[in-house]
């Protein structure tokens, strides 16, 4: 199966219905792994697909033109869900020379000993001129490995944006205005929270580098193609590269024998209040991915775990360091949790949030055995805390104006081409 996308590029990738699991991070919804075929008087594939599906790639591309047409394969990323099945399409395509950056082609040939591939190696501003379409290449390290690029089409004004902006959604459709928007911004928001917060401020230099171009279509690679909401996503993307708060607070625990529970609900009934967003989140129950997705704009947040084996229990433990990979920030928060003899637990709490960057607003919450009435009524005190903050850090998120600040201009091409660099080797 291919997609037009536009005159002479086409989708040619495959859909993943039934993966779950991506690096740990729920993918309910399955996934896709996208390659695009770009033809003018020659023919460039951007991407493959992982290993698994490199038949389906074949396939998908031999329903268009003949394997032996295809001049140029780029890879944008050396990752195996965009790579995997490099060595399949590089040797079905026997005329094709591999497009990649310096620091991709130490990647591949670690992956897949590819020293023997004809490589031609490309930087920001280079470009290969199709013959009636182009290709130009910015590279944006670090969205999310070391190698990342994206690849652009000024003839049809398409950005090829590799990791950025994408979604993990199998659907037969394949463009953002078919599926509808909640949908795919919701999962949008998630695979940012899940998978490149940690990279908010080299995403935000690689916003800043493809600024400069005009965009009708985003196609990334996984999920759909972005053509008929544009502008929202690259205005929620300009608000999650800054982890810009909402006035919203997060109430995230684990329990054993109802202390610690009856005592999150206690902080949820303080920070309850018009204008704030307030949610109750069981480690288990919730789960980490969705977790990590309200914690990428939340501006408050309490963490709360009894003692167990003198530590934090483990499920808070492995969101907790989940989290702390992640980096999120601007946010502010607090620990707290019951205990029998040793009030560990809550201290660990604390000690994980004090390395993620939080910024503690007081020290850890506790209630020897089951929390009395002082106890429950300095939760409410602790919730009304949260909810204070979240409501100042929303306030200077508005500015005084009463407008948000997030703001993404998209501009006429400003990249320059340059004839093809080096010889394929």
């Amino acid at each position: 199966m291919h997609v037009r996308l536009a005159e002479g590029i086409d989708w040619v990738g495959a859909i993943d219905w039934n993966v779950r699991d991506f690096h740990g991070y729920e993918t309910s919804r399955g996934s896709t792994y996208n390659a695009y075929l770009v033809r003018g008087e020659q023919t460039a594939l951007i991407d493959a697909v992982k290993a698994s599906f490199a038949d389906t790639l074949v396939r998908n591309i031999e329903e268009i033109v003949g394997l032996d047409a295809v001049d140029y394969v780029v890879a944008n990323h050396g990752e195996p869900d965009h790579s995997g099945s490099l060595p399949a399409v590089l040797a079905a395509c026997e005329n094709a020379t591999l497009v990649t950056n310096e620091k991709c082609v130490g990647i591949l040939e670690g992956y897949y000993g590819a020293s023997g591939w004809p490589i031609q190696v490309v930087a920001t501003g280079d470009g290969l001129d199709l013959g009636g379409k182009s290709l130009s290449f910015v590279q944006v390290p670090m969205v999310h490995w070391p190698d990342s690029m994206v690849s652009y089409c000024p003839e049809e004004k398409i950005l090829f944006s590799n990791d950025a902006f994408g979604q993990h959604l199998a659907s037969s459709a394949r463009f953002d205005d078919e599926v509808g928007l909640p949908v795919v911004m919701d999962e949008a928001r998630t695979y940012y929270a899940n998978i490149v917060m940690l990279y908010g401020r080299p995403i935000a230099k690689a916003l800043e580098a493809v600024g400069g171009l005009e965009i009708d279509m985003i196609a990334p690679a996984h999920g759909v193609v972005w053509r008929g909401h544009v502008p929202e996503i690259l205005d929620a993307y300009s608000d999650w590269v800054r982890c810009r708060p909402r006035a919203k607070v997060l109430v995230i625990y684990e329990s054993m024998w109802g202390s610690t529970d009856a005592m999150a609900h206690e902080v949820f009934e303080g920070a309850a209040r018009p204008g704030v967003e307030v949610e109750l989140l069981e480690v288990n129950r919730a789960g980490r991915t969705r977790i990590a997705t309200e914690v990428l704009d939340a501006a408050a947040i309490a963490v709360g775990s009894p003692t167990l084996n003198m530590t934090l229990m483990a499920g808070t433990a492995g969101l907790l360091t989940f989290l702390k990979g992640l980096a999120p920030r601007n946010k502010a928060g607090l620990a707290f949790g019951s205990y029998g003899w040793a009030p560990s637990g809550p201290k660990e709490v604390n000690t994980y949030l004090e390395d993620m960057g939080v910024e503690i607003l007081r020290e850890p919450l506790t209630a020897q055995w089951r929390p009395d009435d002082e106890v429950l009524a300095q939760c409410r005190e602790a919730g009304a805390m949260l909810a204070d903050h979240a409501e100042r850090a929303a306030a200077r998120r508005r500015g005084p104006g009463g407008e948000s600040h997030a703001e993404v201009r998209v501009h006429s091409l400003r990249i320059r081409l340059r004839p093809r660099s080096g010889r394929p080797r």
